[in-house]
């Protein structure tokens, strides 16, 4: 516990924000959190302090949006994402978390590129269909295991559905819940899930609770347009974030 110092508790405080803001239907803040705890701790050490507090505001995510979500994007994307997080846990001592960052950051960023390319042409929604679901599923629970960046491979799959903004925050909050809870296991299995982190998280939760709050409110009353403009940037930005890391 020699690391706790001050710099350490104001960025694990934001950082336990950002995760509440995200469950909150801010999806992309919470990927933010790891990298940017990550300043102060090992990597390792700060996505397993997160992981509880996204556990647990997932169930506050979980209720505010109970009623705004995709029944068949969650088919599609539940059972892949499962997959993916197997596939994480089998090669957890042979990946590189900083390579993997890497790998999302360039799709995030060719996501985003192509997506503003196409400003101000008519595009219809794309369906939710199934190989899309089952390719882009692995890969966001493949990744959401190794770095809890998840987000941008399931944003490439579900954005061009052009979801009504409750109904993508309320899905992505279901399918986020699912794979973190079964992230519990193996990460206690490898040894990331000890008491002292446990501790740290029981403190930075009602940070993260608040966060929630302050995150369904935000999305209620933000702009449709706005609130899918947001989303690309935040994307655009932590992508920027991942490739840079990657390189370094």
């Amino acid at each position: 516990m020699t690391d706790i110092s001050l710099s350490f508790v104001l960025l694990a405080s934001l950082a336990a924000l950002l995760v509440g803001l995200s469950k909150g239907g801010l999806t992309l803040a919470g990927a933010l959190g790891t990298p940017l705890l990550a300043l102060v701790t090992s990597p390792v050490r700060a996505a397993a302090l997160l992981l509880p507090i996204f556990v647990i505001s997932d169930w506050f995510g979980l209720y505010a949006y109970r009623r705004d979500f995709d029944k068949r994007i969650m088919q599609i994307v539940i059972p892949a994402g499962l997959a993916g997080i197997g596939l994480g846990w089998l090669s957890s001592s042979v990946v590189s978390e900083r390579r993997v960052g890497l790998f999302i950051g360039v799709i995030g960023i060719a996501f985003c590129v192509n997506a503003w390319r196409m400003r101000g042409q008519v595009v219809a929604p794309r369906p939710a269909d199934v190989p899309r679901g089952l390719f882009w599923g692995v890969i966001s629970g493949f990744t959401s295991f190794v770095a809890h960046s998840g987000g941008p491979p399931y944003q490439v799959y579900v954005l061009p559905q052009q979801l009504p903004k409750t109904v993508f925050a309320g899905t992505t909050t279901l399918i986020f819940a699912v794979f973190n809870m079964v992230k519990l296991l193996p990460y206690w299995q490898l040894g990331q899930l000890d008491r002292a982190n446990l501790k740290l998280s029981l403190l930075l939760m009602p940070i993260a609770v608040a966060g929630t709050f302050i995150g369904v409110r935000l999305v209620r009353v933000i702009p449709q347009r706005t609130f899918y403009l947001v989303i690309h940037i935040a994307l655009f930005v932590l992508s920027i974030k991942l490739v840079a890391d990657g390189l370094r």
